[in-house]
């Protein structure tokens, strides 16, 4: 799909169900234009993810998503062989008096591929390849990954080198457990992803569940972008919000009450020391303001 300006970008997104403010579609929009990664930091559940997912959606294209963790190699990140079918074919040659050659046992058919070999393999349509947490993998798979952005191929020392003919449409994420080296960054358009205005959250929520009652959607995200303001180890992102309107749903609730707000925390909140903070007073009081509020 050829996508000629970022208001229809954003027209485009919004039929996937992403509200996406100007700044983030023109980097999204810059990114497919110029084949650039994008690398995008944020608090967790302010949609960094879901925005590799509606681009790949849109684009009608396949999503390949790298789970980023601390031990990350290239075996889990790249390639490596299935040496299990190997000796198992080395057993069967041998059976039939026959020697299996290096050629045989390092082709194509005993190699398996992980995302990143997937992502730059020649295809009809370029993949997205989402690159998620990359703050949670240690700074030598982050090494590694400045060749691969740099000139889209892998080479694999048994079958030589792999490049992709048209490279995939790249976003990597971080929840900025730590700082992610600048030589990663150069390499990509940047955005960070705040959490929501109260506008904006509550257009998610009703375009994420139209199905909700207003008044229940309206309190909801009043309650937790006041939430967000009280001084939490962890503030609910925009996918808490989510999760509470469901969960309200599915109680048969059509608005908040101060019973259903202390029932339901563990919901929105997941620390207890967050939860034994809010319960009582302070989620009395918020829920007196959003009532007040409107």
């Amino acid at each position: 799909m050829d996508i000629q300006s970022i208001d229809q970008l954003q027209a485009l997104l919004k039929q996937q169900t992403y509200v996406a403010d100007r700044g983030l579609a023109t980097t999204v929009f810059l990114a497919l234009k110029l084949r650039r990664p994008v690398f995008l930091e944020g608090e967790a559940g302010v949609g960094k993810t879901e925005i590799a997912i509606a681009v790949a959606n849109l684009l009608g294209t396949n999503l390949i998503r790298l789970q980023c963790y601390e031990g990350l190699d290239i075996n889990q990140a790249v390639y490596e062989w299935n040496y299990t079918r190997q000796i198992m074919h080395i057993r069967l040659l041998e059976a039939q008096g026959q020697h299996p050659s290096e050629a045989e046992l390092f082709g194509p058919e005993f190699l398996l591929e992980r995302p990143l070999l997937q992502a730059i393999r020649p295809q009809p349509t370029p993949p997205v390849l989402l690159i998620d947490e990359i703050d949670r993998s240690d700074e030598e798979f982050e090494a590694f990954l400045l060749e691969i952005l740099s000139e889209f191929q892998i080479t694999i020392p048994e079958i030589g080198t792999i490049s992709a003919v048209k490279p995939p449409v790249v976003i990597l994420t971080s929840n900025r457990t730590r700082e992610v080296h600048d030589a990663l960054k150069r390499r990509c358009l940047y955005h960070w992803i705040a959490y929501p205005d109260f506008e904006k959250e509550l257009e998610i929520v009703r375009s994420k569940m139209p199905e909700a009652p207003a008044m229940l959607t309206h309190q909801v995200t009043s309650f937790v972008q006041a939430l967000r303001h009280e001084d939490l180890y962890k503030r609910p992102g925009i996918a808490e919000t989510l999760d509470w309107t469901a969960a309200l749903g599915a109680l048969n609730q059509q608005a908040l009450s101060p019973e259903i707000i202390q029932e339901t925390l563990g919901v929105i909140l997941k620390y207890q020391d967050d939860i034994a903070k809010t319960q009582g007073q302070l989620a009395v009081r918020i829920f007196s303001e959003v009532q007040k509020n409107g």
